[in-house]
């Protein structure tokens, strides 16, 4: 049997120093510690799928709080059973006691205990991840019945646009020439067109 820590930041500038000291405190040696700097958004990270590699039925494998091993409840859930049953290992989670899978509570398994734990993580995740966006919508409908408008503000039309629109009907001048002497992009002219179109298509009716 092998003890390994893993060890995650999520940028280069960011110190592991505490989670070094934590797993010092549960007796691994550096050695034994397998570190990445970068983000948790999923698990194509160096040294962990080096640590993966490593990894055999038996062995016990710490990190310090479930979001080192990564950032997305499903995805963690899912590399969470790989672990413990593809791969046969114990994982200890030194700051959630209750994700020990090596633990025995009134004949109940650790791993049972652990995989409980992380659906209940992963509902509560997902009710969060709901009521925040839930929350973002309702400000920006306030927002915008304050009259606050979001994105860029739309380019105001030229006081000759109505002269230039003519030229361009008329194969005057190009659209890029007309975009040009408005000074705006052949895209936004494009628009302007639609728009007036559109309008002319309404009045006619």
């Amino acid at each position: 049997m092998n003890r390994y820590a893993y060890i995650r930041v999520s940028s280069k500038d960011q110190n592991i120093a505490r989670q070094v000291q934590a797993m010092s405190k549960a007796g691994l040696l550096k050695k034994q510690m397998y570190i990445d700097k970068q983000s948790g958004k999923n698990f194509n990270r160096q040294n962990y799928q080096k640590l993966l590699k490593k990894l055999n039925c038996g062995d016990e494998l710490y990190i310090k709080s479930i979001d080192r091993l990564g950032r997305n409840y499903e995805e963690i859930i899912e590399q969470w059973h790989y672990l413990t049953n593809t791969k046969g290992i114990h994982i200890i989670v030194l700051d959630f006691p209750l994700l020990d899978t090596r633990n025995q509570i009134n004949g109940i398994t650790g791993k049972f205990i652990a995989d409980l734990v992380l659906q209940v993580l992963s509902y509560v995740a997902q009710i969060e991840r709901e009521n925040i966006h839930e929350r973002q919508m309702e400000g920006i409908r306030i927002a915008q019945e304050n009259g606050i408008r979001f994105g860029r503000p739309k380019k105001e039309k030229p006081k000759d646009f109505d002269t230039l629109y003519t030229l361009w009907e008329q194969g005057k001048i190009s659209l890029r020439e007309a975009s040009r002497r408005s000074g705006v992009s052949n895209h936004t002219f494009s628009t302007w067109i639609n728009e007036k179109n559109n309008k002319n298509s309404w009045e006619k009716m």
